[in-house]
């Protein structure tokens, strides 16, 4: 059973955790180090022979083209994560397919291949963004991995699927969303991400052994910024969001590696095609 493994390429001042205290406007004059880190992660996949899906911010892809050709030429997926981490249900239906359309092209750009795999920053495809998935499928995305299906403070849409599913009727579009894991009756989270770092090994290898014993691929998802144990702190954030953000980053790339060894991983659109056949 392979599993998908994918990351969110953004800096550590583009978080939403953080978006309330670091205006964008001062992201140039931050300290990138999403270069650096990504290139650790590439190397990484490298010496453990896997392959995986980079969603890269539009911002991201027209400062660091060469990363973004080094994370193609070695075989990963690109994908779109938007061009500034803006949540999609900040955006009217107009906004979000002009921001779908400049970030693609700045990613497709730099690492000289197509784009047809988007996320959304922050999990923002809910209830309340019906539009979506239809504006993708127009613009030839093949698929989405943009719903965290929990109930959440930032994020979620509790009562989605917790499989890949079709969201738009007619249409092979396809919806992955990232992993949950049963607890009795209660949908718990288990993609990856905060609930990755913060939580023991052993959860995280629990939940995937879960949904692969249900015949179903993981879906996992990390940061480059959370391998960085020495990236600069915001001193003017709020206590929960530091403790989200910087807990636990010394012990995040010895997770990983576990985290690797212990299961099969592949790209998330190879993973996508295999999906399709078990709801077509």
């Amino acid at each position: 059973m392979y599993n998908a493994l994918s990351v969110d390429v953004e800096d550590w001042f583009q978080v939403g955790a953080f978006e309330n205290v670091i205006s964008r406007d001062s992201w140039d004059t931050r300290e990138c180090r999403v270069e650096r880190n990504t290139d650790a992660l590439l190397s990484m996949f490298s010496d453990a022979g896997i392959k995986a899906t980079f969603f890269t911010l539009g911002w991201v892809a027209e400062r660091y083209p060469a990363l973004i050709r080094r994370i193609a030429d070695a075989g990963h997926e690109l994908g779109n994560h938007g061009q500034n981490h803006d949540r999609v249900f900040t955006f009217t239906p107009q906004q979000f397919a002009a921001d779908l359309d400049r970030s693609r092209k700045s990613i497709e750009d730099a690492g000289g291949v197509a784009v047809r795999g988007y996320r959304a920053p922050s999990f923002s495809i809910n209830p309340n963004t019906p539009w979506a998935h239809e504006i993708m499928a127009e613009q030839g995305y093949a698929y989405s991995s943009s719903i965290n299906p929990i109930a959440h403070d930032h994020y979620g849409w509790a009562d989605a699927p917790r499989f890949a599913f079709n969201p738009i009727s007619g249409s092979d579009f396809v919806e992955i969303p990232v992993t949950t894991a049963m607890l009795g009756p209660k949908r718990i989270a288990a993609g990856g991400g905060g609930f990755f770092r913060l939580l023991p090994y052993a959860y995280s290898r629990w939940a995937v052994r879960q949904v692969n014993a249900e015949a179903r691929p993981g879906v996992i998802y990390f940061h480059p910024w959370e391998i960085d144990p020495d990236q600069p702190r915001v001193a003017n954030a709020p206590l929960k969001s530091k403790l989200r953000h910087y807990t636990k980053l010394d012990a995040m790339a010895g997770k990983l590696k576990r985290l690797i060894g212990d299961f099969k991983w592949d790209r998330l659109d190879r993973i996508v095609e295999q999906e399709k056949a078990k709801f077509a």
